[in-house]
């Protein structure tokens, strides 16, 4: 088989960048193990009092009449059988074994008292026993040392382990809170993220280069989440906290995953249970979220979708015009890297990697993708690195989240720091690799001095 002719560079790549990640995970990151001492403990009365709120309900008490041994609210199966064989409850969701599903989702739109104390417990104990407890058990002289893998993931992205650095609640506000809460710099420091916006869709654009997708990209005018919003649920955005609920609906429930190659019938579930709070079933105007004057299932129903069915067939012909219309040339990039696989039994990315081996009709278009947009980030980690070492800063890298770098900040070395940092992830990357044909762009988030994790707040890096 012949080598990618960037196979070299990829070599390079890796090599520089397990030393580079080597040294952030050399410097660690400070726990405040008083905090989580002390969390863990408030979170264990929590639980105490909840399983104990739960125990003296009658539903526990019908459930434990129900069982031979001791309930178990753990087990999906027990919690299945009590729920759709013992109270004859309709599943609004069934599992790939057409049986009645207990995932969150579930419990969640059954609407019972009784599961949401259930759902919080489990809650309570994932963070304690999943987050905080890794953080206490893992440290050395108050401060743990993430290993970052780089040649564990297939689609030759990163890995963390022990602790897991890259499973830190972000987007569930409260665990994320409490488990960043027990994160510090060190002393008299301050911690920066900064992550890069969107890149996988930019990467993404750089190899099947669809005209409409660039013209989304470079054109800050245009918003391709509001534009599916509104053609999705038939209502002009207004820019208010509802209708941006459902601009996030429509980005997470349908554009991202019709980018990794779901399946609009999935996809309406997601919207229209998981973010519009509607049962899986007919609707009544009385459900779903509010958004302004009505509910969600009110302003449906006027739209003709009266029922999940008919929306999953709303669904189909938008999914149908996503790609034959708004995104041509996208899945037409598709089919030809499919095509091309199937004769050569591997596909090869933009940066000399090349992914081999038995691979589904999605994972020939996401390898490519996945793996080149962290290779962005890696090179980006690599320079910053090389020059902070170089040039003897006491500002350090510390760690590395999926598109996002963290950094434990000298307060004098700031602004510095964020001018070098915007420059080598948006200007000297791209003239690395020529390859890349779309502007890049990068947030950032910054704590105050001595404050932990949980405290950061948005940071306009210094172009």
């Amino acid at each position: 088989m012949k080598l990618h002719h960037n196979t070299s560079d990829a070599y390079r790549l890796l090599h520089n960048g397990t030393l580079a990640m080597g040294r952030a995970e050399r410097q660690g990151i400070r726990v405040d193990l008083g905090y989580v001492t002390k969390e863990k403990s408030r979170l264990s009365r929590e639980i105490i009092d909840k399983e104990s709120e739960l125990k003296d309900t009658e539903f526990f008490k019908r459930w434990e009449k129900s069982v031979v041994k001791e309930v178990n609210y753990n087990s999906a199966v027990q919690l299945g059988n009590y729920l759709y064989k013992v109270l004859k409850l309709e599943p609004p969701k069934l599992t790939k074994g057409d049986k009645g599903s207990v995932d969150e989702e579930v419990l969640n739109i059954l609407k019972i008292p009784e599961l949401q104390t259930i759902l919080r417990i489990r809650k309570l104990k994932k963070i304690r026993d999943t987050y905080l407890d890794q953080f206490s058990r893992e440290q050395i002289d108050g401060y743990i040392h993430p290993f970052f893998n780089l040649h564990l993931v297939r689609t030759f992205r990163s890995s963390s382990d022990h602790p897991n650095f890259q499973n830190i609640p972000k987007r569930d506000e409260e665990a994320m809170n409490i488990v960043r809460r027990a994160l510090l710099p060190r002393p008299g420091h301050q911690l920066l993220e900064v992550d890069y916006s969107g890149l996988e869709v930019r990467i993404s654009a750089c190899y099947h280069k669809d005209e409409n997708m660039l013209r989304y990209i470079k054109n800050p005018a245009t918003d391709m989440h509001r534009d599916m919003m509104e053609q999705i649920f038939k209502i002009k955005y207004n820019g208010s906290e509802e209708h941006r609920l459902l601009r996030s609906a429509a980005k997470n429930g349908f554009v991202f995953p019709q980018f990794y190659g779901d399946y609009f019938v999935n996809n309406a579930k997601d919207m229209a249970c998981k973010w519009g709070g509607l049962p899986a079933g007919v609707w009544k105007d009385d459900q779903g979220i509010s958004i302004g004057a009505c509910t969600l299932g009110e302003h449906l129903r006027k739209q003709g979708f009266r029922s999940i069915r008919s929306f999953e067939t709303h669904l189909e012909k938008i999914q149908q015009d996503f790609w034959e219309n708004r995104f041509p040339e996208y899945a037409r990039w598709k089919r030809q890297s499919w095509n091309l696989y199937k004769r050569r039994g591997y596909v090869d990315m933009l940066t000399g990697f090349r992914c081999s081996g038995v691979m589904g009709k999605n994972d020939v278009s996401n390898y490519p993708i996945q793996g080149s947009a962290f290779h962005c980030l890696l090179w980006a980690f690599i320079e910053l690195d090389r020059t902070l070492s170089m040039r003897s800063f006491r500002t350090k890298l510390i760690g590395q989240i999926h598109d996002a770098i963290i950094f434990d900040v000298y307060p004098p070395e700031l602004e510095t720091i964020a001018k070098l940092v915007h420059e080598v992830t948006t200007k000297e990357l791209p003239k690395a690799w020529k390859w890349i044909n779309i502007p890049l762009e990068v947030e950032a988030e910054l704590c105050p001095v001595d404050a932990s994790w949980a405290e950061k707040e948005k940071y306009k890096l210094i172009a």
